[in-house]
């Protein structure tokens, strides 16, 4: 599967942006956003660029998909499950990809990053309801427990992550238990419990066009 490649920082710099991509870094001096705050690439710093109501609504759709991690065909799948689905499109999208198994892993502070996370997914580090599932988009549900197996548990990464991992971090939708190293997703998070800075609203009328 294609898979992007390139250096994630320019990511959060072409969508100005910090998408928190690269784990401890983001939060240092060291990330691209504090240094160069302004789009990558020859025109990177140029002024006065007018853009066009479309070209907000794709910025918020490829913004979305950066955080996430998903490619612009799962991505897609994902708006059509939540169009198809009752209640309001944007919360039920951004329900889909909260609910990913890398995104919870990385909720629960198991890893540094959503990238981590998906990459310990895929080598078959966490368990959900103690069967080993090694698919990132896995979609977990209301009461199943996520989580470290115990042959993973010395894994310095993972150890790292918990610890870095404060009160502050933590979600009300779900209950990180660090001495078993499982979390375990109470409910459907709502839109206001999502700390995901996005305008979920453009991305729908980009796709509904």
């Amino acid at each position: 599967m294609a898979r992007y490649t390139g250096a994630v920082c320019k990511l959060c710099r072409r969508e100005a942006s910090k998408l928190y991509l690269k784990g401890k870094r983001c939060y240092s001096d060291k990330c691209a956003m504090e240094r160069k705050a302004y789009p990558p690439g020859h025109h990177g710093r140029a002024r006065g660029r007018k853009v066009s109501p479309y070209g907000i609504q794709l910025r918020e759709k490829q913004k979305a998909k950066r955080i996430y991690g998903v490619l612009e065909k799962q991505f897609r799948n994902y708006f059509a499950k939540a169009d198809r689905q009752k209640g309001v499109t944007g919360e039920n999208l951004l329900q889909f990809l909260e609910r990913r198994l890398d995104n919870i892993v990385f909720r629960c502070g198991f890893a540094p990053s959503r990238k981590s996370a998906r990459q310990f997914v895929l080598h078959r580090h966490f368990t959900v309801d103690n069967q080993v599932v090694n698919i990132p988009s896995f979609s977990v549900r209301p009461g199943e427990v996520v989580q470290v197996r115990e042959k993973s548990r010395n894994i310095g990464i993972i150890n790292m992550a918990i610890q870095q991992h404060g009160r502050k971090d933590q979600l009300s939708w779900l209950n990180v238990d660090k001495d078993t190293y499982s979390g375990t997703l109470l409910e459907t998070p709502k839109r206001e419990d999502i700390p995901t800075p996005l305008e979920e609203h453009l991305i729908i009328e980009l796709y509904s066009k």
